[in-house]
């Protein structure tokens, strides 16, 4: 995988910001102008907080990656954060981060809903739902006064869980095919997972057309870049000052890794799609491409 070659020898962190309820439909009628600030305001957070000597004072490199669904598909807008336990310094200089802590989730949540409030004033005239004074008022107060969640992970355990959690999840879909239980008489029935009730593996059973409409809340918009690096992972940036940090971390070199587009479906499903559908054995090979039989 390609972003073996960016990896440090350091823990890494895994960090979430979720946007409340009350602006999923906000959200899902601006589905462009939304997503880019849900980006934007929980970069500038863990960004500026970073620097604050008070809690590390470095720069960071990370990456983050847009999700839109909960396990039982209603709309669940947020961002998975993937960053290394450190950054550099002024001096340009590598400093570790404490081993089992980052940043006060609740100093991060404050922080996010200020940056997240202040754009969205800045844009509101390009928002469909908030041309009323009134209605902009009451959302902002009812917003200012609720507690917004973001969530610091336990570090993984190694850079190779690192991979493990990017390969499965940067290209996931809403739900998966081995999900599906059963689809019979217009019902739907899929496993799902309650967080809320100790992780415990349930079946939601949901009429075909309410299953579609849920799926399809999770189609993103054409174009829309979901994964997105910042810092000294941004490529502006990059090839200089990652080229640093793995120097002064002691990194070993990578050679990225270049998947043929069969080696990379492997990779991410599990299956050979060379493999003959119905002998399993036969393969197909893409790398030919045949004309038609001329008509006798």
């Amino acid at each position: 995988m390609a972003q073996e070659a960016n990896l440090l020898p350091v823990p890494y962190f895994h960090v979430v910001f979720t946007l409340p309820r009350e602006l999923d439909q906000l959200v899902i009628r601006n589905r462009v102008e939304m997503f880019n600030l849900l980006f934007k305001a929980s970069a500038e957070t863990l960004k500026l907080l970073v620097l604050d000597k008070k809690h590390l004072g470095v720069e960071i490199g990370f990456t983050s990656i847009l999700h839109t669904w909960g396990q039982n598909l209603h709309f669940h807008p947020h961002v998975h954060m993937i960053l290394p336990g450190g950054g550099l310094t002024g001096l340009g200089t590598w400093q570790n981060s404490r081993k089992k802590f980052f940043i006060p989730v609740k100093v991060m949540a404050k922080l996010f809903r200020g940056k997240f409030l202040a754009g969205l004033q800045e844009i509101r005239h390009k928002m469909q739902g908030l041309e009323d004074d009134g209605t902009w008022r009451k959302l902002l107060q009812t917003l200012y006064a609720k507690d917004w969640y973001a969530y610091c992970k336990r570090p993984f355990k190694t850079s190779r869980s690192v991979l493990q959690y990017l390969g499965r999840y940067t290209h996931r879909v809403a739900i998966s095919n081995h999900r599906i239980a059963s689809i019979h008489g217009g019902k739907v029935a899929f496993k799902w997972r309650d967080y809320r009730d100790k992780s415990c593996e349930k079946i939601m059973v949901l009429d075909a057309t309410e299953f579609i409409r849920r799926f399809l809340l999770h189609i993103l918009p054409p174009g829309f870049t979901k994964i997105r690096h910042y810092g000294f992972l941004a490529s502006a940036v990059k090839k200089t000052k990652l080229a640093l940090c793995k120097r002064l971390t002691g990194a070993k070199c990578v050679i990225a890794e270049k998947l043929s587009a069969i080696q990379l479906m492997v990779r991410l499903t599990g299956r050979d799609i060379s493999l003959c559908p119905c002998c399993g054995i036969g393969r197909f090979d893409f790398g030919r491409v045949r004309a038609p039989p001329s008509p006798a």
